[in-house]
């Protein structure tokens, strides 16, 4: 049976008082999107208002990417599904891929939050990677406790957004994940890490994505295995 996994997109094009250009970091998506379209998974796409998702970083010389961009699923991706109109239950993974875009739009987002929610109280897999665990700040599952509170996961650091995008991010991820509880890890800068606790999965940078894919496939199958015994 063919397993189902929802990208959930940011919408914004532009962040902070310089108006930086953004949007999704184009790695974060084609490098996981690459590893589960390879084995068979299917890929759909949802942002908060639907429709265009701007993107950032895109790298020619990397094939993953190049060959994304000329994708069917790229086309997709730039008619995404309206989230709100997306019930999360009825994929077995959600994966909100970073960039600075998230940071303005995905990050304490109702119908983001209510995705995840869904998503995880009905046993399927969350994974976020850079700036997407933005995602999971001010999730609550109903019992007033946060959701990250003593999760472990990762992000995008303190160490890395002092060189990139310091001036244009509205709050420190790393902190803020902190501040609600998470057990937070980071290696050096812009080396992959990935964290899997449990059904969360998280990636540190972009250098993260395709481990990030790969554990997230694992996962999958290790719940598809579980359902057939």
């Amino acid at each position: 049976m063919t397993q189902h996994v929802l990208f959930i997109v940011t919408n914004a094009a532009v962040i902070g008082p310089h108006s930086r250009k953004t949007g999704f970091f184009f790695a974060e998506v084609a490098h996981p999107f690459e590893v589960l379209d390879r084995a068979g998974v299917a890929v759909e796409f949802a942002s908060p208002a639907g429709g265009w998702t701007p993107y950032d970083a895109y790298d020619e010389k990397d094939p993953a990417q190049k060959d994304f961009l000329a994708s069917k699923a790229f086309r997709r991706l730039n008619h995404s599904r309206k989230l709100s109109e997306v019930d999360a239950a009825d994929y077995d993974a959600i994966l909100v891929p970073g960039g600075l875009g998230p940071m303005v739009d995905i990050q304490r987002n109702a119908a983001v939050q209510s995705a995840i929610v869904r998503a995880w109280s009905t046993g399927k897999l969350v994974a976020a990677v850079c700036h997407g665990p933005c995602a999971l700040l001010g999730v609550d599952l109903g019992d007033g406790v946060p959701f990250v509170r003593g999760k472990k996961l990762t992000s995008f650091s303190k160490k890395e957004e002092y060189d990139y995008a310091r001036d244009d991010v509205p709050y420190e991820l790393e902190d803020a994940l902190r501040a609600e509880g998470a057990e937070y890890s980071s290696t050096a800068n812009w080396q992959p890490h990935v964290v899997v606790d449990g059904r969360l999965i998280t990636g540190q940078n972009p250098a993260s994505a395709g481990a990030l894919g790969k554990e997230l496939l694992a996962a999958l199958k290790d719940k598809s295995t579980v359902a057939k015994i």
